[in-house]
C-alpha cells in the first residue's frame, strides 16, 4: 500500500499574535458593527453565544442526544428540538411558544394548566404493564398517603409506572401537570378530583423538594379525594422526604407481555421467548423497557423464515458493530461505497442529497490516499438513491424540515439502526489507521462549508472520534481549530468538544478547564466557548464551567475579544432552567471576591442574561418561578441593585430594564414580578432618582409613548408625583 502522505494544517490553522491586555480588567461593551483579530485584521463577522447555541442544537443528530447519558429521546434542556438538518444558511428557530400567564396581585400564582390523559391510552398502556418488584409497596403507600415520590433511574419506565399506580386505584381521571410546576406549587395544582402525575421534576440545592411541600398537597387531595404521583431521578434534594425507590422489572418479562399483547394465539409467546436470537438478547444484559418493546415488536414479526431469523439476529449492539466491521473490510465494495457508509453516518437524518454530494468529495481524497499518481475520478451518474441505501442497510423518506423561510420537503437518509452511525465512525477511526488522512482532511473541508448543518455535522463526527480516541482527534483535528485565527475553525472546536462532552469522551471537562487558562488566546476563547454551549445541554456542570470561566476573569489580563466572550458563556449559565436560582447564588457570592475582573465577570453576565427576551429567558423563569423562591429572589434583586449601581454596568443594566418593561406590556406575569421586584431596588435616594428618570424617558421599541406599563412603575416610585407630560 502507498504510504499516506502527511496532513498539512490549513491556512486557517495559522497561529496568531498574543491577544493585547485590556487596562482595566472585563468590561462589557455592546457588539462592534465590525470584529476584528487581535493582529487587527478585519474579522468574519462573529455570532452571539445564544444564537450558537441554538444553531448546535438544531443541526446537531439526534443520535449523539440519544447516545449521551443525560439526555431522553431528543428532549434538550428541557425543550423539543426537532431539526437535525436542512439547507438553511442562518440560524432556525424551533416550534412556537407556548406563554403561561399569572393574572391577579396574590402572593401566590395561579395553577399551571393540566390537562387529563386519555383513557384508551391508560387502557392500551395497562395491557403490557410489568409490575416489577416494587410495584406493590408503592401502590399501598400512594393509597395511604396520596402522594408518593417515585423515584428512580433514567428511562427506568418510572413514568408509566407512575400512570398504572394512579390506574389501579381505580381513578375516575388522570390529569398530568404541567412541567413548569415547582415544588411549592403543588399544592396548588391538585384541585382536581382524581389522579394527577407531574413527570421529571426537576431539582437542585435553591429548589429542593420539601416534606411541607408534600403536607401542603396531600392536605389538598384528601378534601378532592385526589392522588398525587411526582416521578424524579434519584437526588439529594429531597429534604424530608422518603421517595418509594423505583426498580424496573426484568427484561424478559416485559418482553413476554408485550409478545401476549402483539400475538394472541395461545402459546406463541412461550415459542417466540424459546428461540437463540430472543436467549441471545436476554442475556446480553440490562435493557431499557422502551428497548425491550421495539425488540418485542421484531419478534412478533417473527414467521419462522430465515430472514425473520435474520432480523432477530441482527437487533442489538453486537449485530451493528459486526456489520460496520464488514462493510469497511469487504474486499468486493469500492471505495466510493465506502465513502457513502461514512458520509451517510456524518449526516445520518439529514438529507439524502447532502450525504451523496459530500460522499464524493471523501471519495476524492481516498483515491488521492490510495493512488496519489492518478488523478481523482467522479462518476457523473451512478446508483440510483433507493439502490445505495438499501446496500446500505438505510431507508428514505420525505419529511418536512425546518429553514429560515419555513418548511420544506427534503428526501432524508437515515440508518435502519439509530446506533450505527457512531459505531461506523468509530471503525473507521480505530480500526482502519490508513483513512485518517482523507477523512481528516475531509473533516477540515466540511468545516469551511458555509451551510451550518454541515458545519454542525463535521464536529458531531469529530466528536464521535474523540470519544473513540482522543489524543488523535485533539492533535489532528481539534487542536488546529481551536488556534485558529479565524471565528468559524474555533467555533467548530467550541461544538466538538461540546459534544465529546456530551457523549463522555474521557478527560475533555480537564481539558477544557486546563485551556481556560491556556498561554494561547484562541484556545481560552475555543474553551470559554465550549462552556457556554455545554451548560444548558449539561445543566450538572454549571459549577465546574462557573468555576473555570471565574478562573480566567481572575488572572484579570483579558482583552476585549475574550472579555466579551467570558461575560457571552457565563451569561448562558443563567439559561439552564433547574440550576437558574443556584447559578445567581453563585454570581452573588462573586460579587464579594477580591479581584475586580470577577466582580465585572458576574455583573456583566448577569446584566447580559436580562437583556434577553427570548424564550426560555431569565425574565420568564424569574416570572414563572423565581419571583416565588425566596432565595432566588434575594440573590437576583442583589445583583439588580449592585449592577444598576455599579458606574460601570449602570447603562447595560437600564437597558435590561426596557427589555424588561417592554416584555410587561404583553405578559401580565413579568408585570407582577417587576412590581413586586422594583422596591427591592430601591435602597438609597440616588437609586429612587436613576429609575425615576429612566422610566420617565422610557419610549417603545418603536419611538412611541411610554408604555403603559413604565407609567404604573413609576406609580411605584413616585406615587403623588403627576407626569407633567400627560397634562
Amino acid at each position: 500500500m502507498t504510504a499516506a502522505p502527511p496532513v498539512t494544517p490549513d491556512a486557517s490553522d495559522d497561529v496568531p499574535p498574543p491577544e493585547p491586555k485590556a487596562p482595566r480588567g472585563l468590561r462589557d461593551p455592546r457588539p462592534a458593527p465590525e470584529a476584528r483579530t487581535d493582529s487587527g485584521e478585519p474579522e468574519e463577522r462573529t455570532q452571539e453565544a445564544r444564537a450558537a447555541q441554538r444553531e448546535l442544537v438544531a443541526h446537531t443528530p439526534g443520535f449523539i442526544f440519544s447516545e449521551a447519558a443525560s439526555f431522553g429521546g431528543s428532549l434538550v434542556g428541557g425543550a423539543q428540538h426537532g431539526v437535525s438538518a436542512g439547507g438553511s444558511a442562518r440560524d432556525v428557530f424551533m416550534g412556537g411558544k407556548t406563554e403561561i400567564h399569572h393574572h391577579g396581585t396574590g402572593s401566590a400564582p395561579e395553577a399551571y394548566t393540566s390537562g387529563e390523559i386519555p383513557r384508551q391510552r391508560l387502557d392500551a398502556l395497562a395491557g403490557v404493564f410489568v409490575e416489577g418488584p416494587s410495584f406493590a409497596a408503592a401502590l399501598a403507600r400512594l393509597r395511604d398517603e396520596r402522594v408518593l415520590v417515585l423515584a428512580g433511574a433514567h428511562s427506568t419506565g418510572r413514568y408509566a409506572a407512575a400512570l398504572m399506580l394512579l390506574h389501579r386505584l381505580g381513578v375516575p381521571a388522570v390529569h398530568a401537570l404541567s412541567a413548569e410546576t415547582g415544588p411549592a406549587n403543588l399544592g396548588a395544582q391538585v384541585s382536581a378530583p382524581g389522579g394527577h402525575v407531574l413527570r421529571d421534576l426537576p431539582l437542585s440545592r435553591n429548589r429542593p423538594l420539601r416534606d411541607t411541600h408534600l403536607y401542603a398537597a396531600r392536605d389538598r387531595l384528601a378534601k378532592t379525594d385526589g392522588y398525587l404521583v411526582v416521578t424524579v431521578e434519584n437526588s439529594p434534594f429531597l429534604l424530608g422526604v422518603v421517595p418509594s425507590a423505583w426498580e424496573p422489572p426484568e427484561a424478559a418479562e416485559v418482553l413476554g407481555a408485550h409478545l401476549a399483547d402483539l400475538r394472541k394465539e395461545p402459546g406463541d409467546s412461550a415459542g417466540l421467548l424459546a428461540l437463540g436470537p430472543v436467549r441471545d438478547f436476554l442475556a446480553r444484559g440490562a435493557h431499557r423497557p422502551a428497548e425491550v418493546a421495539r425488540f418485542a415488536a421484531e419478534v412478533a414479526r417473527f414467521d419462522g423464515g430465515e430472514e425473520a431469523a435474520a432480523r432477530l439476529a441482527d437487533f442489538g449492539h453486537a449485530a451493528v458493530e459486526q456489520q460496520c466491521r464488514e462493510w469497511l473490510s469487504d474486499p468486493e465494495a469500492t471505495l466510493r461505497d465506502k465513502a457513502f457508509l461514512i458520509s451517510l453516518a456524518v449526516f445520518d437524518q439529514a438529507p439524502y442529497v447532502l450525504a451523496a454530494e459530500l460522499a464524493d468529495k471523501l471519495y476524492v481524497h481516498f483515491q488521492r490516499l490510495q493512488h496519489p499518481e492518478q488523478p481523482p475520478e467522479i462518476p457523473v451518474f451512478g446508483l440510483a438513491a433507493g439502490t445505495r441505501l438499501e446496500r446500505a442497510r438505510a431507508e428514505g423518506e420525505v419529511r418536512d424540515e425546518a429553514t429560515e423561510w419555513g418548511s420544506v420537503p427534503q428526501f432524508t437518509a437515515y440508518f435502519k439502526k439509530e446506533n450505527t452511525p457512531g459505531l461506523l465512525l468509530g471503525e473507521v477511526w480505530t480500526g482502519h489507521p490508513s483513512a485518517r488522512p482523507a477523512l481528516v482532511a475531509w473533516l477540515k473541508e466540511l468545516a469551511r462549508d458555509s451551510r451550518p448543518v454541515v458545519r454542525t455535522r463535521a464536529a458531531a463526527a469529530t466528536a464521535l472520534l474523540a470519544r473513540a480516541d482522543l489524543p488523535s482527534a485533539v492533535a489532528l483535528l481539534i487542536d488546529g481549530w481551536a488556534v485558529s485565527k479565524a471565528f468559524g475553525p474555533r467555533v467548530t472546536a467550541a461544538n466538538t468538544l461540546t459534544l465529546a462532552q456530551l457523549l463522555d469522551a474521557p478527560v475533555v471537562l480537564r481539558l477544557l478547564t486546563q485551556w481556560c487558562t491556556d498561554t494561547h488566546w484562541a484556545r481560552r476563547w475555543t474553551a470559554i466557548r465550549a462552556f457556554g454551549l455545554l451548560t444548558p445541554l449539561r445543566p450538572d456542570l454549571a459549577g465546574p464551567a462557573l468555576s473555570a470561566l471565574a478562573a480566567r476573569a481572575r488572572a484579570g489580563d483579558s482583552g476585549e475579544t475574550e472579555a466579551n466572550n467570558l461575560i457571552d458563556s457565563t451569561a448562558l449559565l443563567l439559561s439552564v432552567g433547574a440550576r437558574r436560582g443556584e447559578m445567581l447564588s453563585e454570581l452573588v457570592r462573586l460579587l464579594h471576591h477580591d479581584t475586580a475582573s470577577v466582580r465585572a465577570l458576574a455583573l456583566g453576565a448577569f446584566v447580559r442574561a436580562c437583556d434577553n427576551a427570548e424564550e426560555g429567558a431569565l425574565v420568564e423563569w424569574y416570572a414563572d418561578t423565581g419571583m416565588y423562591e425566596e432565595d432566588s429572589a434575594r440573590d437576583l434583586a442583589t445583583l439588580w441593585r449592585t449592577a444598576l449601581g455599579d458606574r460601570g454596568h449602570t447603562r447595560g443594566a437600564l437597558y435590561a430594564l426596557h427589555t424588561w418593561v417592554h416584555l410587561a406590556e404583553r405578559r401580565p406575569d413579568v408585570a407582577q414580578a417587576l412590581e413586586l421586584l422594583l422596591p427591592a431596588l430601591v435602597v438609597t435616594a440616588d437609586d429612587r432618582k436613576r429609575l425615576s428618570h429612566e422610566l420617565l424617558n422610557l419610549r417603545a421599541p418603536d419611538g412611541g409613548p411610554r408604555p403603559p406599563a413604565a407609567d404604573r412603575l413609576l406609580g411605584l416610585l413616585i406615587p403623588s408625583t403627576p407626569d407633567p407630560s400627560r397634562s
